[in-house]
């Protein structure tokens, strides 16, 4: 009898949550693969390896960021998971951004509504303020991407990074 009633809750719960085609966007994808990021971040060069794949069914780009700098103890003076996907409904990709700073808050979600080859992605504070801009600009004739990063304070934006990121091995 137990058997019976879990192969049928499990068929029945088949039918409640529905699963989303995978996401088909070409400027996603064009986030895939290895990169190099070059630039400067809080008025510092860095330099940080970036590799970005599809995940979890092509429902997911995630992309991990290592900085090539070290911290005394020899570990990556900067990492993160990044997390973006697209909600078919509103039209609009979200972004989750994990790093080595901790702290998860409503400030690690960005939603950007896409424009021709560039996801602006906004981010918001407990309070609902807009407190940091993060722009994913595609440049298609040199396959390279810019993130452009400003602080929002009392709406008045302050460049925090300028980073380009190009092809490994290019």
């Amino acid at each position: 009898m137990t058997r019976k009633l879990l192969l049928l809750v499990a068929f029945l719960s088949s039918f409640a949550v529905a699963q989303q085609p995978p996401v088909n966007s070409p400027l996603l994808g064009h986030l895939t693969g290895k990169w190099v990021l070059d630039g400067m971040i809080a008025g510092k060069n860095v330099t940080h390896d970036v590799d970005g794949e599809w995940v979890l069914d092509h429902h997911y780009v995630r992309i991990h960021e290592v900085s090539r700098e070290k911290t005394d103890k020899h570990k990556p003076q900067y990492e993160a998971l990044i997390m973006i996907g697209w909600n078919e409904e509103s039209k609009q990709y979200a972004c989750a951004w994990l790093d080595v700073y901790g702290g998860l808050s409503p400030l690690s979600i960005g939603i950007g509504t896409p424009k021709e080859n560039e996801i602006p992605f906004v981010f918001k504070d407990e309070k609902g303020n807009v407190s940091l801009t993060n722009d994913f600009v595609y440049e298609p004739k040199r396959d390279t991407w810019e993130w452009r990063i400003d602080n929002i304070d009392n709406g008045t934006a302050k460049p925090f990074a300028r980073v380009k990121l190009t092809r490994a091995g290019s």
